[in-house]
């Protein structure tokens, strides 16, 4: 059962992630850095993955509460997000909601852009930050959240293999192939979308549910 979870959780967060889809934006940035500088920029963006994704799994609830947002509402606009985001994957189109050309211009000039913008906003931006919170409130128990975990670590980690390798899997799949695993992507996200949107709006329209 947990490892159903596990591959479920996994599934869903790996998609919105999408490292695959990063790596024609990683490779165009760091064109002009040394293979060492690469390397550090590919560690320390998947560690701040991990991290800002444990923040938004330990954290997120309390910043609900703060705000006085219900989950149900916030499973709707996280499902409404990742629904846009898979709309746009599906097209194998640039998610301006996670990377904007400008942002884009601005890295050119930057030292560092590990953490911004390739962890936040591209890999763990808004999507991602709202699949964890959600999951977290669907079933909040201390061993669901430990799962929770697993499968951020995993996913930090799959974002540094691919960082790491960006060239050899660019050159492997070519433009086509990453376009065709991000579709894929885009499917999945789609559904976990849908899902988030329908138990929110069963939460706040319990009777309209009952009656369809």
């Amino acid at each position: 059962m947990l490892l159903d979870e596990y591959i479920k959780m996994l599934a869903g967060l790996l998609s919105v992630v999408d490292p695959i889809g990063a790596i024609p934006l990683f490779i165009s940035m760091t064109d002009h850095r040394t293979h060492k500088e690469r390397q550090q920029i590919a560690c320390v963006c998947a560690l701040s993955v991990g991290v800002v994704l444990l923040i938004a799994l330990t954290g997120g609830q309390f910043i609900l509460e703060l705000f006085g947002i219900s989950i149900p509402s916030f499973q709707i606009a996280g499902g409404i997000i990742i629904f846009l985001m898979g709309i746009s994957m599906l097209k194998a189109a640039d998610d301006h909601s996670r990377h904007t050309p400008e942002e884009h211009i601005e890295t050119i000039e930057k030292e560092s852009i590990a953490i911004v913008p390739l962890a936040i906003p591209l890999l763990s931006g808004p999507g991602a930050m709202s699949s964890i919170i959600v999951a977290h409130n669907l079933n909040n128990s201390w061993n669901y959240d430990l799962l929770a975990g697993g499968v951020i670590m995993t996913v930090a980690f799959s974002v540094l293999l691919c960082l790491l390798m960006a060239e050899k899997i660019a050159d492997l799949l070519g433009q086509t192939g990453m376009n065709l695993i991000t579709r894929v992507f885009g499917l999945i996200i789609l559904s976990l979308a849908i899902e988030f949107i329908t138990k929110g709006l069963g939460e706040i329209f319990p009777a309209l549910v009952h009656s369809i």
